[in-house]
């Protein structure tokens, strides 16, 4: 079938040798998770809660530390309470983490200085040095992103269910977080006032494991054709196929072809997917992958990530959400208000503006707010460390402070700072669509 943004590899017999070897080792996410997930997200389509889906860019090998992971942990948990707190509903929290190691590139090749090399296309794939070697596509590459994601996971669990994310500890592990005097008081502001909330309920005697342990989720774009397939496995109880590599994986925009080998895969994983869907998507796009990937209409199972740029947001996603509710589908509507709004600045620097993500973030909810449809969920490029890459924010960034600390291996992030006030900004927007449909929400029960 169609094959699209896939490495080329010139040694086949390590290619085998790898992928062979990937086949044998253990999963990194269960089938159970895996199930868990996806009931999450059906209460995303269901209007019972909201999905924060964030990472990095590209993840990398040399990315992989604990202080690292942690500082990204911290502000999607972050986000998460002011998203909770502020806006009164369930947060279900995917990170683009553990498996993003691989990116689509508009061109196969990049020259600098009169000499073409294979562009960079990830630490999966091959080096980010403009060197020969390190740009060869390797498949030994498969076998350390595979190492790296379990490491990761591993933390993550640590992290998520050993008292980190406990929110009683809110002030502690967010006490060098927040550095703008505006954010900080009114992050500040909400803590006290959940601290006390919570003060309240164990004088009360109500002292709830769900206070100390958070459900996390691993996400990323399922891109390597022969990683996925590697890494699929039969589960045991269900006999059904399952991508063990992440608890959800997502269709990207230059790869959703109908016929393509990236949904033939796709569609036969049991996983949650998501499906990236640009300003060229039309409604008929939308509804026929739809039912490519779930004829049977399994709630939870399609996620429709949007990215339209904010200048075009309020025209080309109308059509596309009144396409699939047309056809009583109930899906996930998930806006990525980042891949849309991203261009260079004149010293060279690929860069975006917090003004033209929250203005896309704007037009997605007035969108769905005209035609009585759900706005689901967000999912943002960001990090956990003091970066500038994008234009703007609290700390009104510029462009001759993209010199300071610019980082990343592919694309512009959020930084923490950013990412929080994005947090607070959703959290007024969902408040006024649920004012706006005048309907209170309903909470899920996650023990159903």
């Amino acid at each position: 079938m169609p094959q699209v943004q896939q490495p080329t590899y010139a040694d086949t017999e390590r290619l085998t040798w790898v992928l062979n070897r990937l086949g044998e080792m253990p999963p990194l996410v269960f089938a159970g998770e895996c199930d868990e997930l996806r009931e999450r997200i059906a209460n995303v389509a269901d209007r019972r809660a909201f999905m924060l889906q964030g990472g990095d860019c590209a993840e990398t090998f040399d990315g992989l530390r604990a202080d690292n992971i942690k500082a990204k942990l911290r502000v999607l948990l972050s986000m998460s309470v002011v998203l909770t707190y502020a806006a009164q509903v369930p947060v279900v929290k995917v990170g683009r983490i553990a498996g993003q190691y691989a990116k689509p590139r508009s061109k196969d090749t990049e020259t600098r200085r009169g000499v073409t090399l294979p562009a960079y296309r990830g630490d999966a794939v091959n080096g980010f040095d403009f060197t020969p070697e390190s740009r060869r596509h390797d498949p030994d590459r498969l076998m350390r992103m595979y190492n790296a994601s379990a490491a990761t996971l591993n933390l993550v669990r640590a992290f998520v269910t050993g008292g980190f994310a406990d929110i009683r500890h809110l002030h502690a592990w967010n006490a060098s977080f927040v550095q703008d005097s505006r954010i900080e008081h009114r992050y500040e502001q909400m803590a006290g006032e959940i601290e006390r909330a919570l003060g309240f309920m164990m004088a009360c005697g109500v002292n709830d494991d769900t206070l100390s342990v958070v459900d996390f989720y691993a996400s990323h774009e399922a891109l390597l054709l022969d990683y996925e397939h590697a890494m699929t496995r039969i589960d045991s109880r269900s006999h059904l196929p399952y991508a063990t590599s992440g608890h959800m994986i997502w269709i990207g925009e230059r790869t959703r072809q109908p016929q393509g080998a990236q949904v033939e895969l796709l569609r036969r994983v049991t996983n949650p997917l998501g499906v990236k869907l640009g300003p060229g998507a039309t409604g008929a796009d939308a509804v026929e992958i739809a039912e490519r990937l779930d004829p049977d209409r399994v709630p939870g199972r399609v996620t429709f990530i949007t990215r339209m740029g904010a200048d075009k947001v309020r025209e080309k996603l109308p059509p596309i959400i009144e396409a699939v509710e047309k056809t009583g589908r109930k899906v996930a509507w998930v806006c990525d208000p980042m891949h849309g709004n991203t261009f260079e600045t004149a010293n060279g620097y690929k860069t975006r503006s917090y003004a033209a993500v929250v203005e896309e973030l704007n037009g997605f909810f007035d969108v769905h707010d005209r035609l009585g449809t759900w706005p689901g969920g967000v999912h943002v490029e960001l990090t956990g460390d003091d970066v500038t890459e994008c234009l703007g924010g609290a700390f009104h960034l510029s462009e001759a402070d993209l010199d300071s600390r610019y980082e990343t291996a592919c694309d512009p992030r959020l930084n923490r700072s950013q990412s929080l006030e994005l947090a607070f900004m959703i959290a007024e927007r969902l408040n006024q669509s649920r004012e706006l449909r005048r309907e209170p929400l309903q909470v899920p029960d996650w023990n159903d």
